[in-house]
């Protein structure tokens, strides 16, 4: 206990003092600028007060001053990776309910939930994956008490005590056979639950009133008692007896119905992603964007021709439930030669930080006759510029251009390799330190003292 005391507060020490931007210029770099352009020899990065000023090649980079030239002998250079959809800063032991933070299947709200006031910077997750190149990421919780999880926030992984960016930066629902099972057991009933919700805020964006959670069946509320804007509120006419969403969820919903606030949709099936697009006919203000859709090649010119983004599992090769009959390896391939916007899916992997790996990976269907993959620079912008624009940060973040923030990241060989690791990153221009529990437990016993151990220990 001592020592596990003893290591968080090591941690907690890393987050106490934000440190400020550097000016720094970055020479001699094999660079990649997220743009799914594909790299560029002798690249230059200029860095001032922590926004980038220049990125491209040197013959392109006017003359510079800065605190430090980093020259990087020909090593490669890129944006910080971007990770969506994750869990970061909400769980540090994934068995120990006291320590996860993901799921609230017992409580009374569902999509009112906010997981900005509870993301943990000094959590050992974002310390592990910010040393494995992310720099940002989409964070959400899991639909569990029902098929909304509730709103999810944009982070940097930056070691300073504020690490939500952007809150209540979307909103996540589950639908396909996930939702089937929140909701009673259909398709038929997640798809009616869904819809309703959506009404239900509808009518209460238009003035009605919501009953009160907890409050008997007289009981309501009007828009303006829980700080929703007065327009809300001009009627006072009793809601049905059959509301199934309470006033704080309702309201949740209103930017959504709006199309202020993105929705995330979790489905795969084919006739599932088709049922979901229908929905831009009644709710034509809806800014949806697919997550998973693992059959989405089979209706890839319906996402294309709905502009809907899509953040797909990268590798889906078997199906892993009777919504993904369909999977292939090529499904990503074939979404963006469908012209569809597709980012790679950090959910669908172990850690967020195999990213790369399952981006190279599509690099490597390019060989297979056949198959579907993507170029590297498409590949790279899947993991970084992509997810960016997805998530309201276009131009800003995932990208190395004029007025992106400085999100640097130096590696010892291809990112896009398995064996490829960062040397140095930078958030917001801020070097960053790359420690955390598994780098101490590696130094630890790296060079350990074997002298005293028993002779058993000898074969």
């Amino acid at each position: 206990m001592k020592r596990a005391l003893t290591l968080a507060a090591s941690a907690l020490a890393l987050i106490s003092a934000p440190a400020t931007a550097q000016d720094f210029v970055i020479v001699n770099a094999t660079l990649a600028t997220g743009d799914g352009s594909e790299p560029i020899e002798d690249g230059v990065v200029i860095v001032d007060d922590g926004a980038v000023t220049f990125a491209g090649p040197r013959s392109g980079a006017s003359s510079f001053e800065a605190d430090e030239v980093v020259d990087v002998g020909g090593a490669w250079v890129t944006p910080g990776l971007f990770a969506t959809v994750t869990s970061l800063g909400l769980w540090d032991v994934g068995a120990v309910s006291e320590s996860n933070d993901t799921r609230a299947s017992g409580s009374p709200f569902s999509a009112a939930l906010d997981v900005s006031p509870i993301v943990n910077p000094a959590s050992q997750h974002i310390l592990i994956h910010r040393a494995a190149g992310i720099t940002r990421a989409a964070t959400v919780g899991s639909a569990s008490g029902s098929i909304f999880a509730g709103q999810g926030a944009i982070i940097d992984l930056g070691s300073d005590p504020t690490a939500v960016t952007r809150s209540r930066a979307f909103q996540m629902v589950e639908l396909g056979e996930g939702g089937a099972r929140l909701s009673g057991g259909s398709r038929a009933s997640a798809q009616a639950l869904f819809r309703n919700a959506l009404l239900e805020a509808t009518e209460f964006e238009r003035g009605g009133t919501l009953r009160s959670p907890g409050g008997g069946r007289g009981t309501t509320m009007q828009g303006d008692d829980i700080g929703i804007d007065s327009r809300m509120a001009r009627t006072s006419n009793d809601r049905a007896s059959d509301v199934l969403l309470t006033r704080f969820d309702a309201a949740a919903l209103v930017p959504v119905v709006r199309g202020e606030q993105p929705l995330y949709i979790a489905v795969e099936r084919a006739a599932d992603i088709r049922s979901v697009l229908a929905l831009k006919n009644e709710f034509p203000r809806l800014d949806m964007v697919l997550v998973g859709v693992s059959e989405g090649w089979l209706v890839a010119s319906e996402i294309a021709a709905a502009g809907v983004p899509v953040i797909a599992d990268g590798l889906d090769d078997l199906p892993q439930g009777f919504d993904q009959l369909a999977s292939t390896q090529s499904n990503v391939g074939r979404m963006v030669k469908a012209g569809v916007k597709v980012a790679i899916n950090a959910a669908a992997m172990e850690n967020p930080r195999n990213l790369n790996q399952y981006a190279g990976n599509l690099v490597a269907l390019t060989r297979i006759p056949g198959a579907d993959g993507l170029s590297w620079g498409q590949a790279f912008a899947a993991i970084s510029s992509v997810p960016a624009q997805i998530s309201g940060m276009q131009g800003r973040a995932g990208i190395l251009s004029p007025g992106a923030k400085a999100d640097v990241v130096i590696w010892d060989g291809d990112p896009l390799e398995v064996g490829s690791v960062p040397t140095r990153v930078f958030i917001d221009g801020v070097d960053q330190p790359l420690d955390n529990h598994q780098s101490r437990l590696r130094e630890r016993y790296r060079d350990l003292d074997e002298s005293a151990l028993p002779e058993a220990y000898d074969w």
